[in-house]
């Protein structure tokens, strides 16, 4: 099949859809983020994102600022326009009533629900439909909720802080703070586009995180953002539930689940108002990961972070669940007796190493921040 050729005025309408879209990085949970332009050739007449999950769709946002002169026009979505009804009606119907004449939109929605319905209902109703602009951005700003529909597991993310040898805390276990106020702050931006974060009760007992997203004032101050909303789910892998009654994770501050093993049970009320989801241990008695990312997408998580010890994120690496690392390294060594960045079988061959590659790196105050992928 030939590509279609898009002129440079799509291109320049897509580009602003897919900005759009980026002021739900935030909010949009579990759904995806999702940018609308309505234009007459060069001239924008209505444009629009989705805010909220449960809240109208990025084209009702679009509609409802282009009034009549949505009649006729070019509508530029970032994601195929949905088909069904769920907490919102159809889209596609939405564009069909306006009168829009033609549908350009950046990616295919592959939710079972949609799956090319909506564009299936607008060339019935005699609206042209172009696809595929810009499509690897669209899927890139929604990496989780494609991954969740389609892998049927969250888009995973590994942070680790670390020097200069690799190594993420000393001996003892102290690792406050191996990195700089500056990335610290950047790990807060990154757990705000999450809708979850992810340790293991090791990391609860040694440091006792809060696991919230602390960028109050930063996310209010963005437009279509809201920082009181930002409360990724926290996440515990506990087999024996040994999190402690006054761990900040049972604080109430943001929802908490608590994975553990099916034998374990909480023995007093030290988990009230915190949910408990119990899954299947494998041959070393650990949790089976698999079990828990599939648990994880069947709640909606769409993107995670993980901020955990050495041995969870190695366990997660070894199994092929981590999509990219996100690592923060500091202008300090530790030596060779402090923590391993991740904890690995010993290879025997160098045709065994796993290669990585950068996606992004750049400097954060005083450290380097990388971003690596497979």
């Amino acid at each position: 099949m030939t590509p279609h050729i898009f002129p440079a005025v799509d291109h320049a309408h897509m580009a602003r859809a897919l900005r759009l879209a980026e002021f739900g990085l935030h909010t949009t949970q579990p759904n995806p983020r999702v940018g609308c332009v309505i234009a007459h050739g060069d001239e924008i007449v209505g444009e629009g994102w989705h805010q909220r999950a449960g809240e109208p769709h990025a084209e009702v946002f679009a509609l409802l600022a282009a009034g009549a002169r949505a009649r006729g026009a070019t509508a530029y979505v970032t994601l195929e326009p949905c088909s069904h009804f769920g907490r919102t009606p159809p889209c596609a119907d939405a564009l069909l009533a306006a009168g829009v004449a033609r549908v350009v939109a950046a990616s295919e929605d592959t939710n079972p629900q949609v799956a090319g319905g909506g564009f299936a209902r607008l060339r019935a109703g005699g609206v042209e439909v172009a696809t595929g602009l810009m499509r690897d951005a669209a899927r890139e700003l929604n990496r989780g909720f494609f991954s969740r529909i389609e892998r049927g597991r969250p888009w995973l993310r590994v942070k680790i802080g670390a020097s200069l040898d690799g190594r993420t805390a000393l001996a003892s276990g102290e690792s406050k703070w191996i990195t700089g106020e500056a990335a610290r702050a950047d790990v807060q931006r990154w757990r705000a586009r999450s809708s979850a974060i992810m340790t293991g009760v090791g990391t609860v007992l040694a440091d006792d995180p809060q696991l919230t997203v602390r960028l109050r004032e930063a996310l209010a101050a963005q437009q279509g953002s809201s920082a009181e909303r930002v409360k990724p789910l926290r996440i515990v892998l506990d087999r024996h539930l040994r999190t402690p009654p006054r761990a900040h994770l049972l604080d109430g501050a943001a929802p908490t689940l608590i994975v553990h093993a099916p034998a374990a049970l909480p023995s007093d009320g030290r988990f009230a108002g915190v949910e408990l989801a119990a899954v299947s241990t494998v041959e070393d008695g650990k949790l089976a990961l698999d079990e828990v990312l599939s648990l994880l997408a069947a709640r909606g998580v769409n993107e995670m972070q993980v901020e955990a010890g050495s041995t969870l994120c190695g366990a997660l690496l070894q199994g092929g669940f981590v999509d990219e690392l996100l690592i923060y390294v500091a202008p300090v060594v530790l030596g060779d007796r402090a923590r391993p960045l991740l904890a690995l079988p010993e290879l025997t061959a160098m045709a065994h190493a796993r290669r990585l590659r950068v996606v992004d790196t750049r400097v954060v105050g005083s450290d380097q921040r990388i971003l690596y992928r497979e």
